[in-house]
């Protein structure tokens, strides 16, 4: 599995959350610094992004692929909707939390979600 972060480094104990909860290991993660310029088009910047994944139209399409999204909403669904075309479907994304503690704030990963699925369920209830 390939974990494409767009947000902060993930820990070891995230990574240990992620494979338990995926149930297989973790191949590869590859961090790309995310940063909004607001005087550009959204759809371009998500493109540069999705770009610096270095996956090939093939690995886009075959590759276990799970994605961390950027924190900001907007940008966020930008990548989604990119990765969504070179995918041919919705990725599958981490779901963090807070755990906030008296001296700080971390993070700990709350689900592994499969955007496709949650669309293939929206369409049945569509069709109600």
């Amino acid at each position: 599995m390939i974990i494409l972060n767009f947000t902060h480094p993930i820990t070891d104990a995230q990574r240990q959350q992620i494979e338990q909860l995926a149930g297989r290991a973790i191949e590869q993660i590859t961090s790309i610094p995310t940063h909004l310029d607001q005087s550009r088009p959204l759809a371009e910047q998500a493109a540069t992004l999705v770009d610096q994944a270095g996956l090939s139209p093939e690995e886009w399409q075959t590759l276990p692929i799970v994605i961390n999204p950027p924190g900001l909403a907007p940008l966020a669904l930008a990548v989604v909707a990119e990765i969504h075309g070179r995918r041919g479907g919705f990725p599958v994304i981490l779901r963090m939390r807070p755990i906030i503690t008296t001296v700080d704030t971390t993070y700990e990963v709350a689900e592994i979600v499969n955007l496709q699925q949650i669309r293939e369920a929206a369409r049945e209830r569509r069709e109600q």
